[in-house]
């Protein structure tokens, strides 16, 4: 069986550090094997949540756009990576909106308790975050992690790795580092091999 490999860009800065870095991961799992795709936000038509709680209702969100059927592609996929560079010591504005917009799937699981994850469906279905930053503090992907980790537990993903690469300021840009781009490849190459061998249990 095939493994499917989704990647999402939230940058607005097209073919920057952040997605030449998703790039590198996708090429690597393609080469392990894997269909792959790639979603970039800043080309969908979606608005941010609205904070009406319709969804607690049905555990249906009734804004009809883009970002539903993107959360559907999302979930169909075995591996998830999602990308996004460091602005204001969080997520991007892009990227922030459409993980809002996921209140609808928080919704079923914990309010309508319609949806459901086995321990073996989240052991089969991995969360990627991807990052870069400007600046050279340890801290700087901090503010991004709650966030990635409230997607992928409500999308039913087990959040697997993070590939993050900083001080872009001094390097002048991602091709520049020394190792983020090999080890975005091989961590690719790596969890779909981990999931091939798992679905063969």
């Amino acid at each position: 069986m095939t493994i499917t490999v989704l990647g999402i860009s939230g940058s607005p800065h097209r073919h920057g550090n952040t997605e030449t870095l998703l790039d590198s991961f996708l090429d690597g799992a393609k080469a392990a094997g894997a269909a792959v795709e790639k979603v970039v936000l800043k080309d969908l038509d979606y608005s941010a949540c609205r904070g009406c709680n319709a969804c607690h209702r049905d555990g249906n969100c009734i804004v009809k756009d883009d970002a539903v059927p993107l959360f559907e592609k999302m979930m169909a996929a075995d591996i998830v990576a999602v990308a996004s560079p460091i602005y204001s010591m969080g997520i991007t504005a892009q990227l922030k909106g459409f993980i809002d917009r996921g209140q609808y799937l928080w919704a079923r699981r914990f309010v309508t308790k319609t949806l459901e994850f086995s321990p073996e469906h989240i052991a089969r279905h991995k969360g990627i975050f991807i990052s870069t930053a400007g600046q050279n503090w340890d801290h700087v992907f901090d503010g991004a992690y709650p966030s990635l980790t409230a997607l992928f537990h409500d999308a039913g993903f087990d959040y697997y790795d993070n590939i993050v690469a900083n001080n872009m300021d001094q390097h002048k840009g991602i091709k520049n580092h020394p190792t983020s781009l090999k080890e975005a490849f091989d961590k690719g190459q790596k969890v779909v091999v981990l999931l091939k061998d798992r679905k063969k249990e």
